[in-house]
């Protein structure tokens, strides 16, 4: 059995964005692995992807095929069909690709030192400009180096570093050891945001020990997917900032005994609440119709959203 698993959720509109990411995953320089595409009822075909690639590409490839269940619920698919002799998962989103040494590095890391959740940087364009290299995390107290070739770093409490900002990590710069792949889980609920986040958290709490590399494993792509598109005049804008305070409000029961966390994923709750709020007097502003079904959702788990509805309009009134 490989040494990896590659696990891809594919939801595409567009031609060609699967074959980039797995060219760049058949470019490794590491090359012990296999591939499990998870078909998340795809708009366009899978089938039509892989067609152009050669016979020995295509049969270390598995496809999945599903009812859509968004990112989550399609990796926890490709999670559920790894082979119980692989011994790490790798993920990539379908519309990024991987820079050539990702897969040797992490083995490299891992191996040597024990890890059982790594990551990578990821680098993007100006619109990414959000995020930032693993290299910065050097500078939290206590952090050391614990390889130079590549320079991967040991950062004590990672968990507690992401709850205040977590623009370090991306999906397609993940890799699990084997404990974590029979262990963890995304919550397939989080559709649309966030999904990722809890993941993130839930490895790194159960993880012996998380490395974390300076170099690039991934370059962020431009593919129309689930995962990106979604702005604060979208439709889809409320159900995602929803979305967001779910997962926050989940992330909060993980650090219930650590007030400094708590306070942290407090503010980010608050956030959500006032992007989602602002979004809805945009659609007024518009002469549209807000969105009241979802709002009364919303304010039946967590009534501080009218608070924040009122501050809101109470200061917009002062002005």
């Amino acid at each position: 059995m490989a040494t990896f698993t590659i696990i891809i959720p594919f939801y595409q509109r567009e031609d060609g964005i699967l074959r980039r990411a797995l060219a760049s995953a058949f470019s490794q320089t590491f090359q012990d692995f296999d591939i499990i595409v998870v078909d998340d009822q795809s708009p366009y075909p899978v089938a039509s992807e892989l067609a152009p690639l050669p016979e020995e590409e295509r049969a270390r490839i598995t496809v999945v095929s599903q009812p859509n269940a968004g990112p989550g619920g399609a990796r926890n698919t490709g999670l559920d069909h790894v082979a119980g002799q692989t011994s790490y998962v790798a993920f990539l989103d379908s519309d990024d690709i991987w820079t050539p040494n990702h897969l040797a590095n992490a083995f490299a890391a891992m191996q040597a030192l024990g890890g059982d959740c790594y990551w990578a940087s990821i680098e993007g364009g100006e619109e990414f400009d959000y995020h930032f290299g693993i290299a910065a995390l050097e500078q939290v107290e206590g952090a050391r180096r614990v390889m130079e070739k590549p320079v991967v770093l040991d950062v004590p409490d990672i968990a507690g570093v992401m709850v205040n900002n977590w623009a370090f990590l991306h999906m397609s710069c993940m890799v699990i050891s084997r404990p974590l792949i029979e262990t963890v889980r995304f919550d397939a609920a989080l559709r649309l945001a966030a999904e990722d986040v809890l993941y993130f958290c839930d490895c790194m709490l159960a993880a012996k020990q998380v490395l974390l590399c300076a170099e690039a494993g991934a370059l962020r792509g431009e593919g129309i997917n689930i995962f990106h598109g979604v702005d604060n005049t979208s439709p889809e804008f409320l159900k995602q900032q929803f979305i967001t305070w779910m997962a926050l409000d989940r992330l909060e029961t993980r650090f219930a005994r650590r007030p400094r966390e708590i306070e942290a994923i407090k503010a980010h709750k608050m956030m959500a609440r006032k992007q989602a709020v602002w979004s809805q007097i945009g659609v007024l502003r518009r002469r549209g119709r807000p969105d009241f079904k979802l709002l009364a959702r919303w304010v039946a788990q967590d009534p501080r959203l009218l608070q924040s509805a009122l501050q809101l309009a109470v200061g917009k009134l002062a002005k």
